[in-house]
């Protein structure tokens, strides 16, 4: 017990820009059914930032499209809240749920045979999409995006809104901030205007640019 546990370095969070994001709403072809349902789980958990679990077990009813859209969904602790949508991830639902109306059974993201889709199944239909997306973003190859690299993206987007840590902590459902903190430290943009925020007043903001041979001079010195 006295042994303390093993520290490890906590790798820098992956999350995608807005040109990847939209390479991979692109990739679902919307000409089939499957292309569809892909597409509205996508725009849906990069908007909403669920978690694999929360989103993997959303049912028809879990999705208000109305005044004040929202989805509802019950997360780590059994704790529930409330998503709202946008308005473009509300028009991608109610034009997806008009056509999950053929279908059988009540989970919203539904396999073949109406079913909650696995863990396995929304990864690989993932991995299926992303094979397309890169060959139109090449930024994308040199990721490794997951499931939760989507609700990464979430966090960092509203961020970059400028929406406060303790919001954005409610949003994805984190009992508390420390778990969102991890968001400020990935954001370089942030950091960047930390720095130019301390720079003395004659100075001309952005980063620094040695003049041209400079590092040759000094190192003849």
């Amino acid at each position: 017990m006295a042994i303390p546990s093993k520290r490890h370095a906590k790798p820098i969070l992956e999350f995608l820009d807005a040109a990847e994001t939209s390479a991979l709403l692109a990739a679902p072809d919307r000409g089939t059914w499957t292309g569809i349902r892909d597409h509205a789980m996508l725009a849906l958990d990069v908007q909403t930032g669920l978690r694999i679990g929360e989103l993997r077990y959303l049912t028809i009813s879990d999705i208000q499209t109305g005044t004040g859209a929202h989805v509802t969904c019950t997360g780590k602790g059994r704790r529930a809240r409330a998503t709202p949508l946008t308005t473009a991830t509300t028009a991608v639902m109610e034009a997806y749920l008009e056509r999950r109306t053929t279908k059988p059974g009540t989970a919203l993201f539904c396999g073949p045979r109406g079913q909650h889709l696995s863990r396995d199944a929304l990864e690989h239909r993932l991995a299926a999409h992303l094979a397309s997306a890169r060959m139109h973003c090449p930024s994308l190859a040199k990721k490794k995006v997951t499931m939760h690299t989507l609700r990464h993206t979430a966090a960092m987007n509203l961020l970059a809104a400028g929406v406060d840590v303790a919001v954005i902590a409610l949003w994805l459902g984190h009992q508390n901030t420390h778990s969102t903190d991890a968001y400020i430290h990935a954001d370089m943009a942030i950091k960047q205007a930390a720095i130019d925020r301390t720079r003395p007043t004659d100075t001309e903001p952005g980063t620094y640019r040695p003049e041209p041979r400079i590092l040759d001079w000094l190192a003849r010195l």
